[in-house]
């Protein structure tokens, strides 16, 4: 039995304090193994805790099955579940059904042998086979921990509000990797901690139960599939055609809240076939993400993108400091984009042709860095990406800091700060006043970034940008200058990305060293792409993909 107990914010579980403390001792993060996490709030008998490091959200001590039937039939009866099978036939639910079939043809999934992780009772069941689907196995969260599935037997697998009540998400990832073909499709709806009403609730939010033990934000969950062998990870919001009889249902099976109380009083008064017809679409609580089993690697690969372009005074060396850089986490290859130099550069560059874990690419014209930078996004092949100028203001020894958060699994973008000790970073030997101009210039545009995108960020135009390479899945790009550095940024950030910035060592050198932005032309592409990229869509069209899966906002 679960009981609220607010004295000191402990939690008492009958019979279980000997569980609890073996949950303490063996309280490592599932995603990243971080053996810190904050407490958030006592919800329902559970305590909820975050990650300190990750940032994912999960209940520990986890209720037992005997404890979540005992809270439920002490709070809304002995046929606690019952109703849930009147739910599940709604309107509303009938509509969210189609809406996932849809979605798998949209992702051409292969209509035979298909895993079904949900309640039997589901609607999905009828609409998907209705659609010509061929539903192989389906099983409850319960039931999949006691299943031995086939390896490399189903096409496609779909779980439907179950991730978050496995015990071991990590587990029943790799359970499932294991299940599907090469390149199968997985489909799962979950509740989101980025939703609307996630955030507007708080700790009102109907998704707070005890029977679901972890809850994820997008970063967390694409971070969990990366971890399991999954790609090509789309993440959507979920939107649905509500009635008021589904929401009056909804709160009569939900733990009771001010919130569930509420609705139950304006709908209890009203006859039932205007609780049926009265429906709205809103933001729903879950998120809709897919992702492509793929092949893991025993190590992390790192694509090293090195756009280069009259570069023969420092090429040689900085070339040289990242082949010789050593990555204990990690394997690395060198993606060098020269672009047509005059003075030399390219000859220097083709002297590491065939050089182990080193790819050359050769432009025929000088586009400018954002077109070399998105032209080795298209060949290179790593989980990681770090990109490197060759113009040895930046210090290679950085790589290990600035790639960890991504390897242990604590965000998927990182920034390596020039700014976070201070806002002179930029010294021109006796240009006092162009030093000035540059760096005055910086907070300006750092600000307008952070104000209209609600970042907090000292220095989104460093060079060392680093991200896993998923998160460019679905992205169109299309800056050729520096205005590449404001695209990338802003598009992550759009597509869900929070960075951490990471303090790195920066030298910044003058114009007549080679510095090539343009104090005239620049801030004007600046200005445009700080505008355009604000409120214009950030995704590839379906019809441009061909063969790849789309990403949607």
């Amino acid at each position: 039995m679960i009981r609220n107990d607010h004295m000191q914010g402990t939690t008492h579980i009958a019979g279980v304090e000997t569980r609890e403390v073996l949950h303490a001792k063996s309280s490592a993060c599932p995603l990243c193994s971080f053996d810190h996490q904050t407490y958030l709030f006592l919800r329902h008998g559970a305590r909820v805790h975050r990650c300190a490091n990750c940032g994912l959200t999960m209940l520990h001590p986890q209720p037992t099955d005997s404890e979540i039937l005992s809270f439920y039939e002490r709070n809304i009866g002995p046929d606690a579940f019952a109703s849930n099978g009147q739910l599940t036939s709604s309107f509303t639910e009938q509509d969210a059904a189609n809406a996932y079939v849809s979605r798998l043809r949209k992702h051409k999934a292969p209509r035979s042998r298909m895993l079904l992780v949900a309640r039997k009772e589901h609607p999905f069941v009828t609409a998907v086979e209705s659609a010509g689907f061929q539903v192989e196995t389906v099983l409850d969260m319960s039931e999949l921990r006691r299943t031995n599935l086939a390896e490399e037997y189903y096409d496609c697998a779909v779980l439907i509000f179950q991730l978050e009540k496995s015990s071991r998400p990590i587990d029943t990832l790799e359970q499932i990797h294991k299940a599907l073909k090469p390149d199968g499709l997985l489909f799962l709806v979950t509740p989101s901690m980025d939703s609307w009403s996630a955030q507007f609730l708080r700790s009102q939010w109907t998704e707070w139960r005890p029977e679901n033990l972890y809850y994820f934000d997008r970063q967390t969950i694409q971070a969990m599939l990366l971890r399991s062998g999954f790609s090509h990870i789309e993440i959507s919001n979920d939107r649905r055609r509500y009635s008021l009889q589904h929401l009056y249902g909804r709160a009569s099976t939900s733990p009771r809240t001010l919130l569930t109380s509420l609705v139950q009083a304006i709908c209890y008064p009203l006859p039932d076939q205007i609780r049926a017809r009265l429906r709205m679409r809103l933001p729903a609580s879950g998120i809709l993400v897919t992702a492509r089993r793929v092949r893991r690697r025993d190590r992390p690969l790192l694509s090293i993108i090195v756009p280069v372009y009259n570069e023969r005074s420092t090429f040689v060396k900085t070339m040289e400091a990242i082949i010789a850089k050593e990555l204990p986490g990690a394997d690395k290859e060198i993606v060098v984009v020269e672009s047509n130099s005059t003075d030399g550069t390219r000859e220097l560059v083709l002297s590491y042709q065939g050089s182990h874990g080193v790819k050359i690419l050769l432009e025929d014209r000088p586009k400018g860095k954002g077109s070399a930078v998105r032209t080795g996004f298209k060949h290179a092949e790593g989980d990681l990406i770090l990109i490197q100028d060759a113009d040895e203001e930046y210090d290679v020894n950085d790589y290990d800091a600035l790639i960890d958060p991504l390897i242990t699994y604590q965000t998927a973008f990182v920034l390596g700060s020039r700014h976070i000790e201070g806002w002179k970073i930029r010294e021109f030997n006796q240009q006092p006043g162009v030093t000035a101009f540059f760096n005055l210039g910086h907070l300006i545009f750092a600000g307008l970034l952070n104000l209209m995108y609600g970042q907090r960020m000292k220095d989104p135009f460093t060079m060392y940008k680093v991200f896993r390479r998923d998160c460019l899945h679905g992205l169109k790009f299309e800056c050729n200058r520096f205005d590449f550095d404001f695209e990338l940024v802003i598009k992550l950030l759009r597509k869900g990305y929070t960075p951490v910035e990471i303090p790195v060592n920066y030298k910044a050198r003058s114009f007549k060293e080679g510095k090539k932005v343009s104090a005239v032309r620049d801030p004007f592409t600046w200005v445009r792409a700080l505008a355009k990229y604000r409120f214009s869509s950030i995704y590839h069209e379906p019809e441009q993909l061909g063969d790849s899966h789309t990403a949607e906002d």
